[in-house]
């Protein structure tokens, strides 16, 4: 392992849709609304517009000629076939594309608009460049190399993905092949049982993977938008595992997938769940303390109940508390949240309640136009101009195996964005009482992603700071999902960390260092200290009161 100074270059927080989008939803009628705003202020300042529009006009001459005027980001895997480079018509294509791509940019960032306006506008042509690339087509040289080589069948194949998704997927490209994985035989593998179940989670403990087992036990909270496997997905990067094999007593919540019928559950009904397997937890493990993980929404419910337990006196039943990528403050700064305002958050509201829940796949697809050269446009490429299968990826098969979120606790986290209520004692009220996260003073390890497109990594620090206790923050060098599933085994893992928390993210950036390697290896060492004593691991699991049911990975996770 090896310690660097962090550069001085501050990364932005990688958004421009995010979690506060994916809750509300990203209605097409406001990015058409941008899109005739635009319209309408060029045809007012046609000087303006006139000058950009000649401006492109002469590029477009000299890339008919023949010059190179601008170069492909080397990041952007769209281009990277050398025939955009050397035949001259794919690359007067490229040039053309690019030409047009950087006058709008810089016509928007010229123009009169407001700062809010501008932002608006950028985001709905971001997503327009995207979708018209030259690369979307048949003309891209791998799918006339691969309908070549095929003999007609890549677009026989591709038409008939096409239609599948168009009947069975959302209209959205299949991001991974159906039946690849199967829930307890290829991905959540893990040996364990379910020894509690109420009707809002069942509650898995894991058999010992080491010859000493730490006396107080982990107790794993995953986001109610999700399923929990995340944690257990192949053996080689499963967190679970690697948990057990260091000695760690594990137990691992499991969300029920609601339906209408579940309506009224909001984030009372979530906490109140979730302090049963608490209890449950420090009856079977013998232990009065339990250490805390939650991720994403499962560290705002964690934090919830520690707020509620505090406010009970009876906070001395957590020992330690994980936040993975999770927002506590909900304050975001994106081109995104410039479409919410109240009438959208309560058009929002009105249709979950209509339903009863918020549809898993309506916010899959909002989370697929975040990054939608990555999550769409590959695919499209991919299953229908090559008429390939796409990967068998299990992140991939877990992303899309998406839940339903009632419409009570979707209207609580529609709240929670609008008035950010944990920033200030009292403003939020869980299970009858006031909650104080500043009183909360549970030792905290939270975990943050650079490139996090979700929970903005500024906003998971600010989070880390309304928390009582010894605070301990890590900026990991990945994404969302990658930012939790990091093992040891990942060569490219390092993350950036310093023991001083100041008030601002930037210059705590600036103070930090680079280390090689996984967090997971340092928050091991942290709650190896918060666990208590060694001793000869339990291999029997449940108790009298609470025997083993099923086997993990139990029956809600499997409900669709």
């Amino acid at each position: 392992m090896r310690d660097k100074k962090a550069p001085g270059a501050f990364p932005p927080p990688a958004a421009f849709i995010n979690a506060q989008s994916a809750i509300t939803g990203l209605r097409g009628r406001d990015l058409l609304s941008t899109l005739r705003s635009v319209a309408t202020h060029g045809l007012r300042h046609p000087v303006q517009s006139a000058k950009h529009a000649l401006a492109l006009g002469g590029q477009l001459g000299r890339v008919l000629l023949g010059e190179t005027l601008h170069q492909p980001n080397p990041s952007d895997s769209r281009f990277a076939d050398p025939s955009w480079s050397l035949n001259p018509f794919y690359r007067r294509g490229l040039q053309a594309y690019l030409s047009w791509q950087k006058q709008i940019k810089q016509w928007i960032d010229e123009s009169g608009m407001s700062a809010d306006d501008r932002a608006r506008a950028q985001f709905a042509f971001a997503l327009l460049n995207d979708a018209v690339s030259p690369s979307n087509t048949l003309l891209n040289p791998l799918a006339v190399k691969e309908l070549f080589n095929s003999g007609g069948h890549s677009l026989v194949r591709g038409l008939s993905h096409l239609l599948d998704d168009l009947m069975h997927n959302n209209c959205l490209p299949s991001q991974v092949t159906k039946h690849a994985f199967e829930v307890g035989k290829t991905v959540a593998t893990t040996t364990g049982a379910v020894v509690f179940r109420n009707e809002l989670l069942e509650l898995m403990q894991y058999k010992p993977m080491s010859e000493k087992q730490y006396a107080r036990p982990l107790l794993v909270v995953p986001p109610q938008i999700n399923k929990y496997y995340i944690f257990d997905l192949s053996p080689h990067n499963s967190f679970v595992q690697f948990a057990l094999k260091n000695g760690l007593q594990v137990f691992m919540v499991s969300w029920r997938n609601p339906d209408v019928r579940h309506r009224e559950w909001g984030l009372s009904s979530y906490v109140e769940a979730l302090e049963e397997a608490l209890n449950v937890c420090r009856a079977i493990s013998g232990s009065r303390e339990v250490n805390l993980m939650g991720a994403c929404a499962g560290g705002l419910t964690i934090a919830a109940l520690q707020g509620h337990l505090q406010a009970k006196r009876q906070l001395r039943r957590v020992s330690s508390a994980t936040y993975l990528v999770s927002l506590l403050d909900s304050e975001l700064e994106s081109p995104a949240t410039l479409f919410t305002d109240e009438q959208t958050l309560e058009a929002a509201k009105r249709r979950s309640y209509q339903k009863g829940v918020l549809e898993g796949r309506d916010m899959a697809k909002v989370f697929a136009w975040m990054r939608p050269n990555d999550l769409i446009w590959n695919y499209w490429v991919n299953n229908y101009l090559l008429g390939k299968e796409p990967p068998a990826f299990d992140i991939l098969y877990w992303n899309n195996d998406n839940t339903r979120l009632p419409a009570a606790f979707h209207g609580d986290l529609l709240d929670f964005f609008k008035h950010n209520p944990l920033t200030h004692p009292g403003g939020l009220e869980v299970c009858g009482t006031p909650i104080d996260l500043q009183k909360v003073n549970v030792d905290s390890f939270s975990v943050a992603g650079i490139n996090d497109h979700i929970t903005p990594w500024d906003a998971v620090y600010r989070s880390t700071l309304l928390l009582g206790g010894e605070r301990r923050f890590v900026l990991s060098n990945s994404g969302h999902v990658q930012s939790i599933l990091n093992p040891p085994s990942n060569p490219k893992a390092n993350y950036v960390e310093s023991p001083k928390l100041s008030s601002d993210p930037r210059a705590w950036y600036y103070d930090a260092k680079h280390v090689d390697g996984s967090w997971w290896n340092q928050w091991l060492g942290w709650i190896q200290e918060r666990s208590g004593t060694q001793r000869e691991p339990l291999m029997a699991l449940g108790n009298q009161n609470y025997p083993p049911m099923e086997a993990a990975p139990g029956t809600y996770v499997r409900v669709r």
